[in-house]
Parts: C-alpha cells; sequence; structure tokens
C-alpha cells in the first residue's frame, strides 16, 4: 500500500488530478476498460506529454462517447457545477439529478471501492451546491459537472487510485485566486461558491493571478480524499505531473502528485539497499509433512520474510528437511517461540547476514479474466524484472476454467501494451 501527496503549484482540477495520475505509470487503457463498464459507450483517455513554463507534464483530454438514449454530450471542459430550477438553456448539456448519477455508478461493474467513493465525491458536490442555493441535495441538478467528460474525471481517478493500491492522501496548500468565472447563471465570484463549501477546513494560499485555479471537481475530489495538508516521511517511489488547460503568465499550471511508500526507508541511488536479516535454520527428521506444512504458513503469517526448505539427510541416514526462515532482526523472538511450539526441534541455529535488496513496486493490469498484479523490480533505476502474482491468476484461471499459462501470458501483454514507466 502507497501514500499520494499532492502539491498544487497552478491550480487543481478533475483532468489535472488524472493526468498527474497517468504520469505515475497508470494505464489510460486500464481506466478505459473500467469507463465502458458504467454502461455509456466508449471514453477515450487522451494524455499527451507537454511542457508549461519549461516543466514536463501530461495534459489529458478526455473523449466522451454519444449517448443513445438521447443525452448530449457535454460542450463544455469546465467542472463548474451550477444549480438550476428551469430547463437547461439550447445549446447546454442536459441535467442530471444525483440519483441518475448515483445509478449509473452503482449498477456499473466496478471494484466496490470505486464504487463507493466516487459516490461520496458527487454526494458531496450535491450537499455544497445544496448549501449555496438553499436545497435539499437531492434538488441539486448537475449541469457541466453531471456531463460525461466530468463523470469520466470522477471515475477515473478513483479507478487509477485503486489501481496504484493508495492508502491514503494528503493535501498541500492550494492557490485561490480572484475574479470571476461565467456560468450558465452568468458570473460568479472566485472561487466558485461550490469551491468555497467544499474547500472548507482545508489549507489555501493566495494566487497572484485572476482566473479559476480550483474547479468544484477538483476541491471534490481532493477534499473528500485528505486526511491532511503535511506529506508524510518516507520514500519516495515515482513523481507526476498533471498539467491544466488554462495557461498562467508567472507559473506552470502544475499539479504535482508524489507516490509514496510510508514505511520504506529513503533509496539513496534507485540501486539497491543494504539490508540486515535474521536467519534462524532447525533440522526436522521426526515430523509430518502435513505438520511442517501448517508450520510454513503460520510463520508468513507471523511476518516472515521468507522461508524455504531443503532435504537433507541426517543421522543413520535418515531422511529430513532443513528449515531456513528469514525475518527481521528485531522479530526474533516471536519466531523462536513459534518455531519451538510448533515444530519438533531442540535447537535454533541463528546468524545475521546482509543483504541487498532491489527496489521494487506492484502495479495492476487489466486482462479480459480479471484483476492481475504485476511485480516490478528494478536495478540502477531501470526495470529488470515484471511478475504476474501467481496467486491472482491461478484464481481467475479457475474461474474461467482455463490453464493458469493463459491468465499470465495474458497479464504480461496488458503489462507490455499499456503506458507505463520503464525507470523509478
Amino acid at each position: 500500500m502507497v501514500h499520494l501527496h499532492f502539491d498544487s503549484f497552478g491550480g487543481a482540477s478533475g483532468d489535472m488530478i488524472l493526468a498527474s495520475l497517468l504520469d505515475l505509470g497508470v494505464s489510460k487503457t486500464a481506466i478505459e476498460e473500467m469507463l465502458v463498464r458504467l454502461g455509456l459507450g466508449p471514453f477515450l483517455i487522451e494524455p499527451k506529454e507537454e511542457t508549461d513554463h519549461g516543466i514536463r507534464g501530461v495534459r489529458v483530454h478526455i473523449t466522451p462517447p454519444k449517448e443513445s438514449s438521447g443525452l448530449l454530450s457535454s460542450l463544455f471542459h469546465s467542472t463548474t457545477a451550477l444549480f438550476s430550477k428551469s430547463c437547461p438553456a439550447a445549446g447546454h448539456s442536459p441535467h442530471r439529478r444525483l440519483e441518475d448519477i448515483a445509478s449509473q455508478i452503482l449498477h456499473a461493474d466496478l471494484p466496490d471501492s470505486v464504487r463507493q467513493e466516487s459516490l461520496r465525491v458527487f454526494q458531496r458536490l450535491a450537499e455544497a451546491e445544496a448549501r449555496v442555493h438553499g436545497v435539499t441535495p437531492e434538488k441539486v441538478h448537475f449541469h457541466e459537472v453531471g456531463a460525461l467528460d466530468a463523470i469520466a474525471d470522477i471515475v477515473g481517478v478513483h479507478v487509477a487510485k485503486h489501481l496504484l493500491h493508495v492508502q491514503g492522501v494528503t493535501v498541500g496548500p492550494l492557490p485561490i485566486s480572484y475574479g470571476t468565472v461565467q456560468s450558465a447563471h452568468g458570473p460568479l465570484p472566485l472561487p466558485a461558491p461550490a469551491t468555497a463549501e467544499l474547500l472548507k477546513g482545508m489549507q489555501t494560499i493566495p494566487f497572484d493571478e485572476s482566473g479559476e485555479t480550483v474547479t468544484p471537481t477538483g476541491a471534490a475530489l481532493l477534499s473528500t480524499w485528505t486526511s491532511g495538508s503535511t506529506r508524510p516521511a518516507g520514500r519516495w517511489l515515482r513523481i507526476g505531473h498533471g498539467l491544466g488547460r488554462r495557461q498562467w503568465r508567472n507559473r506552470p499550471n502544475l499539479l504535482r502528485a508524489f507516490l509514496l511508500d510510508p514505511d520504506g526507508e529513503p533509496i539513496p541511488d534507485h540501486a539497491f539497499v543494504n539490508d540486515c536479516c535474521l536467519v534462524l535454520e532447525c533440522n526436522l527428521d521426526d515430523q509430518t509433512p502435513e505438520q511442517i506444512g501448517a508450520l510454513t504458513g503460520r510463520l508468513l503469517d507471523t511476518g516472515a520474510l521468507d522461508w524455504f526448505i531443503t532435504p537433507v539427510y541426517m543421522k543413520k541416514q535418515r531422511p529430513g528437511v532443513l528449515l531456513t526462515v528469514l525475518v527481521r532482526p528485531e522479530k526474533a523472538d516471536r519466531f523462536r517461540d513459534l518455531l519451538f511450539r510448533e515444530s519438533t526441534t531442540l535447537g535454533i541455529r541463528e546468524r545475521l547476514e546482509l543483504r541487498s535488496i532491489l527496489p521494487r513496486r506492484v502495479e495492476t493490469v487489466i486482462t479480459p479474466y480479471g484483476e492481475v498484479r504485476v511485480k516490478l523490480a528494478f536495478w540502477k533505476g531501470e526495470l529488470i524484472n515484471a511478475s504476474p502474482e501467481f496467486s491472482d491468476c491461478d484464481a481467475l484461471a479457475r474461474k474461467a476454467g482455463i490453464p493458469v499459462k493463459e491468465v499470465m501470458a495474458a497479464a504480461m501483454s496488458a503489462f507490455r501494451t499499456r503506458s507505463h514507466p520503464t525507470t523509478l
């Protein structure tokens, strides 16, 4: 599990958040395949590397499907949410109520976390609009924010968050500008009223140019996710740059996403880590294989780094096994207790050993059979190995009634064709 920290230099919107997560290495194809499950048709996500004031980043454009139900695709790329008691004006995208959007998401074949978190964001948007206009959330009609591109932003970023296995989110101070923004009701003050409601309790800083920096969608996503404004300590795994559409005079319109391992020690050169582990060994020649199998399962449950068994011949040519367990030195007592209680050994050999550990991470790919985690290993900052998680492949193969090697091949094919970085 990893942690996300967002650092806004020029603003925050739904498409900027999505762009920053794509720049972290999330597959656009995986998000597109998940969005199809909404039943609205295919979405096309087009990330493009560009520069803004000399800073490289990703700017994303989403092309929504044409709705067969007669609802028009959005004419806007803005994500300003407005409330209206009247019918939409000619040329404007149709209104949608919260229950319409909720029904579309609830009936989609999406991971539970994606469904529930997406609904929370739309609920908070509705509540913010309701407070602004003095109505109940059920009576709020979404304009631009309810259009297909904004639904894709909100659901898409939650898919990306799910694929990254994000455990927690923090958000640094958000830049807030001055001026007005146009809406179906005419000009509105900045920050937009709904944005101001959503940012209550969050850290903000003044912005020295006129124009919308934080959109309601961006505010809803970040304020719903965040557990604070301070970036936690830990190892920086990757940094993603999301660029906004507006061009500022004096700075890049940039949102940075830091992917951290909060429990990891820093890796100075991204080459390897020198680590120390405790090796515990014992010989077993009078214990049944079933009991040894149960013991090895408990070793992993207790937090062993690894274990392995070597066949050996002991005194009087008795067949036996050498059980070797790798553990953290500070956890030695609990493993001594486990080995003495669960095995027949009368003694445990112990030694400290140095080891060199490659940086690694886990990413998730979408195959025709379901999601598969892929373990990645790096050497001197470059990707040198990718291996599908066997347990994932085995479970999907059993469900589909096919050989496990077919699922593993599909996972590797999905990994090779996706958009992902080859370096840390």
